[in-house]
């Protein structure tokens, strides 16, 4: 099947917006990855029953792997679509159209997306992870906890929410 040239950019610029936004995501969780959270003069959380377990610092690093892993793949996914794209242009005389099967097209692109919303996912749970061991634990009542959390589970959706109505939006077309 062909595609125009309009449409085939607004795939490409989907595509475009994905790998740069899981860029930007993935050098975030590689940093994360590094930092060590543990402070031994954590003067934050002063309530010993609010300390944080193993368990939350295990989860911190696995959410954070888990995150760099979908970001990864989504990226990988993305450019790899990218590429099929300019590869399939019929030829120099016609460069406004490319053959692509629009079934495949719109395959990958939801799986890509669904990468990158499952890597903001993982990272929003391992961001859980760090306020719980800076702040101290939910499972306390740490109201400075719970005060860093609530807008973290209103903002990420709402985000979410409005990246998956443009690649959507980019899926239909």
């Amino acid at each position: 099947m062909a595609i125009s040239s309009s449409i085939t950019s607004v795939h490409i610029t989907a595509l475009d917006a994905i790998v740069n936004v899981n860029s930007l995501f993935t050098l975030a969780v590689f940093i994360g990855l590094t930092w060590n959270p543990h402070d031994p003069e954590n003067n934050l959380n002063s309530d010993p029953a609010c300390a944080p377990t193993a368990a939350i610092a295990e989860n911190l690093v696995a959410f954070h792997v888990y995150s760099f892993s979908s970001f990864l793949f989504s990226s990988l996914i993305a450019l790899a679509l990218k590429q099929a794209i300019r590869l399939t242009r019929t030829s120099a005389y016609t460069p406004a159209v490319a053959h692509v099967n629009r079934s495949c097209l719109r395959l990958v692109m939801v799986v890509s997306g669904a990468g990158s919303v499952s890597g903001c996912l993982f990272l929003m749970l391992a961001l859980v992870n760090v306020v719980q061991i800076k702040l101290g634990t939910l499972a306390c009542g740490s109201s400075h906890a719970f005060a860093a959390i609530v807008p973290l589970f209103i903002f990420v959706p709402i985000a979410l929410l409005i990246y998956v109505s443009v690649v959507f939006y980019a899926f239909t077309r």
